[in-house]
Formats: C-alpha cells, structure tokens, sequence
C-alpha cells in the first residue's frame, strides 16, 4: 500500500513552534555584547567603511540585533554629525541594547584597544623608526578589508537603494566626491535638502523605508524601549556631565603645566578640532596638519604622513592618527617632563577630547531621532542621506583600493589583489567569518613579504 505522503511531514504545531525558535532572537546580555564590542575594538581595520562593513555584517546579519532599516537610520544620524562616525554608530546600538552604560562601554571598547595599539606603534617609530615586520603584517590586512568593505557596499546598496532616484543620488555622491573633490559635508547637507523637497514634490520616490527584518530584535516592528523617552532634566543633566568630563583634564593640565606647555595647547586645540571634524578624518587631516606642522611645530610633514600610515593600518577609528600627532607632539617638546611621559599624555589627552563629545552627540541626541523613525519628512531626508552614503562609502573603497593594489611609486600590488579577490569570494559565497579572515590575511602579509626578501 502506498504511504500518505502526509505521514511523513511533521505536523502543522511542529512546524510553527520551529519557525517561532527561527525567529526568536534572544536579547544580549551585557556581558555578550560587552564582548562583542572588544572584538570589534581589534578587529575593526579598514577606517570608517571598514568598520561599518563589519558591523553590517555581524549586528544586522549574522546576530541580527537590529534590523537594516534601523541600522541605517542611525547611520544617517551619525554621518551628520562631527567626529568618528563609525565610533559614533557603535555608542547609538549599544546604547539602544542597553542604555547609557551599553553606549558609553561599545564606544570606549571601540576606540581602548586602537590607543594602546598606536600607543606602542608611536613609541617604537619615535625611538627607533619604522619596522619592516610591523609593515609587511599590516599590508596583508588591506586586501581584507577590501572585501570586507565590497561585501558590505553591496549589502548595503541592495537594501537601501530601492529605486531609480536612490541610485541617482548614490552615483551623483560618488561622482561628487571622487571626481570633483566636493566636501563630505557639502553632500550630506544637499542630500538633506533633496529628501525635504523630494518628499513634497515625489514622496512615492523619497519616502523609502526599504526592507525592515522583522525577526531582528531592533526592528521597526519591535517595541520602543523605555530608555529612549527624554526629558528636559535629563538633557540638562547629562549636558553638565559631558562639557565637565570633557574639558576637565585640559583644565588639570593647564593648573600643574601651565597654558605655555604644549599638553595645555593641545587640549585647546584639539578641542576646537573634535567640533568641526565633518567628514570623519580625512576631512579634518589637512587643517590639522596645518597647524600641527607650521603653526606648533609639533611634528614634520613626513611624520605627519607616517601618522596617517599607522592609522590606517591598525584597528579603530582613522581620527585616531590625531593620538599619533599628540604622541609626537609630547615627544617633541617635552619641557620639564620626560619624552616618553609627555608623548603619552600627549596622546591620552588628545584622545580624550577628541571622542568624549561623540558621546555627548549620540546620548543627547539619539532620543529624539529614535522618537521621529515615523516622521515622513526626516524620512524622506534620511533616505536620501542614506543613498548618498551609499556613493560616499563607495568612495572610500574605491580610494582604499587603488592605494592598496597601486601603491604610490611602485609597481602594482598582486598579494592585495589576488587575496582580495579570493577573500571577498570567501566573505560573499561562504560566509567566512571576519576575525579568521582578518589574522589570515596579517600572516599571509608578513609571509609574502618574507619571502620576497
């Protein structure tokens, strides 16, 4: 006799009580995401766009703690304003998991291990130079991070780019910004200006939402947590925390150093830079390296160069070559107190007046952006900020992988290219996991390099 093909299918309660445990994305612990955060803090090489890719590809896709359409909104917020907005993105997520503490703990342990990392990079090329181990493991990272950065652009594209005029505001970006150097701000402020008329003119166009991943736990669908109402008091309150933690340690300094000594003027100054950094680091390189090199006479313009090569070349934010010209800064002109004491408070000081307000934008002003998700206006404006992102990130890959493969004055690069390629296989066909892909791509450098010579 024939079986029922029925008889062999598990019944209809089974198959629903799976696709609820499918669904069910249990909240982190802050122990978990505590973790998770210190990993990223090692493992985020790349600069923004790198960074973004690996959050992209951990948090919304693998770990699903929040969905895409929420992703990109609090993107959006974060490339609007001043500072690291990578950094900037990780404190919006933690806080949204777990309150003030989960934002001020996911971007201390963003930025904790890069200080220590350049901490040692800076003291080993202000006492002896550079060192060609150093270089030959950290050129094995760039063909890395530019699969990483490619998967997460593609990523990215497909679900924010949901239409014809999305595309056209993403190539008119890049174009913008590759070709005819507009400033990242400028391009963020006219995407902003295009989504409020768009959304009066074609709000069919520009009110985009995209595609909101219900099983996430941060989705559009989930419920609002309670941390995010504000209140006049809190605002207040955490107003007078942020501007006395910040401008403290100047203070300390200029009472036990004096305002002529040059931890005082790099408090001053780098204070004044953490407000006006639009555009993350590249943005606000030139007009530190102005001053740095010809008004203070902290460092050379060679040195300024080999900051910048360090940066990009270990994990956490780029803004963290600023640390570096801190360093140099301390070493250089010590006074009364050692170089390497100087150059290291030097570097601590400037590290903490550049970040510390990143915290103060995103925990003043997440609340309000979080209340206005359903807002067709900042919709609209978000959307199209999102599409320009799209092209500015595109920049940023393209950028980083032109000076990867063609590096200036040499011949090209074939390791970056052929484990390039063979990486970004392995990320989009096999899912291969980013810390196995980060480590293996530093030993394949410094075993290339090593056999080379």
């Amino acid at each position: 006799m024939q079986r029922d093909s029925s008889d062999s299918l598990p019944p209809p309660t089974a198959i629903a009580d799976d696709q609820t445990e499918r669904r069910t994305v249990r909240h982190p612990s802050f122990a978990e995401a505590l973790r998770f955060w210190l990993k990223l803090g090692f493992i985020g090489f790349g600069g923004p766009a790198g960074q973004i890719a690996i959050m992209q590809a951990e948090l919304v896709e693998r770990r699903r703690w929040i969905s895409q359409s929420r992703f990109l909104h609090a993107l959006n917020f974060c490339m609007l304003l001043p500072g690291p907005e990578a950094t900037q993105l990780a404190i919006y997520i933690g806080w949204l998991l777990h309150k003030t503490w989960g934002g001020i703990v996911a971007g201390a342990l963003f930025v904790i291990p890069s200080i220590f990392v350049l901490w040692t990079l800076s003291f080993v090329y202000a006492a002896y130079g550079n060192m060609p181990w150093i270089v030959a493991i950290f050129s094995g990272l760039k063909p890395a991070v530019m699969a990483i950065v490619a998967v997460a652009l593609i990523r990215i594209g497909r679900r924010a780019l949901r239409n014809l005029v999305m595309w056209a505001i993403a190539v008119l970006a890049f174009v913008g910004i590759f070709f005819f150097k507009i400033p990242f701000p400028a391009i963020i402020l006219g995407a902003v200006i295009v989504g409020f008329l768009g959304e009066q003119v074609w709000p069919t166009q520009f009110v985009v939402k995209g595609i909101d991943d219900s099983e996430s736990l941060l989705s559009d669908n989930a419920e609002t947590p309670s941390h995010v109402k504000s209140s006049r008091f809190r605002t207040i309150r955490l107003s007078f925390v942020c501007l006395f933690v910040w401008l403290a340690p100047i203070f300390l300094v200029g009472l036990w150093l004096g305002p002529n000594h040059t931890l005082f003027n790099e408090g001053l100054f780098f204070s004044k830079a953490a407000i006006v950094t639009f555009g993350g680091a590249y943005a606000v390189l030139p007009y530190v390296a102005q001053q740095a090199v010809d008004k203070f006479g902290w460092l050379q313009p060679g040195q300024m160069i080999d900051g910048l090569a360090l940066a990009e070349t270990t994990p956490g934010p780029l803004i963290m070559v600023l640390q570096f010209v801190g360093f140099m800064g301390g070493w250089n002109q010590p006074g009364v107190l050692s170089p390497l004491l100087a150059g290291t408070l030097g570097g601590l000081i400037t590290t903490w007046i550049t970040f510390v307000p990143s915290f103060f934008w995103i925990l003043l002003g997440a609340p309000h952006i979080e209340r206005l998700r359903g807002n067709t206006k900042l919709t609209a404006a978000l959307s199209t900020v999102t599409a320009a992102v799209v092209g500015v990130i595109l920049n940023l890959a393209v950028w980083f992988g032109l000076h990867a493969i063609f590096p200036e004055g040499e011949a090209i690069n074939w390791l970056a290219l052929v484990l390039g390629i063979v990486l970004f296989a392995g990320i989009w066909r096999w899912n291969w996991s980013i810390v196995p892909v980060v480590i293996g791509s530093g030993i394949a450098g410094w075993l290339y390099q090593f056999a080379l010579r």
